[in-house]
């Protein structure tokens, strides 16, 4: 099965907190696809809070994210959309 990739870098001023990190998981809800986010060789299932919050990453991390599944496109163009720093 094709895996869809993107790297993105985490905007706000005190990293992956608690507030983005729900917000990521309230939308990977939405896809059928499974997404995973990478930091650091750690790697988080995008709909599992405390798995993303455990990834500790910083103002500035670079996350990788893979998609794999029915709507991978989409679910990676969403989660790509809230790293965007006007967002």
């Amino acid at each position: 099965m094709p895996v869809k990739r993107a790297r993105v870098v985490v905007p706000w001023k005190h990293g992956l907190h608690l507030r983005p990190a729900s917000e990521l998981v309230r939308l990977a809800g939405k896809f059928r696809a499974a997404i995973r986010l990478t930091y650091n060789e750690k790697m988080a299932d995008a709909r599992s809070i405390l798995s993303v919050l455990l990834l500790c990453a910083a103002t500035g991390a670079v996350l990788e994210i893979e998609a794999a599944g029915d709507d991978e496109e989409g679910a990676i163009r969403a989660v790509e959309g809230i790293f965007r720093p006007d967002s």
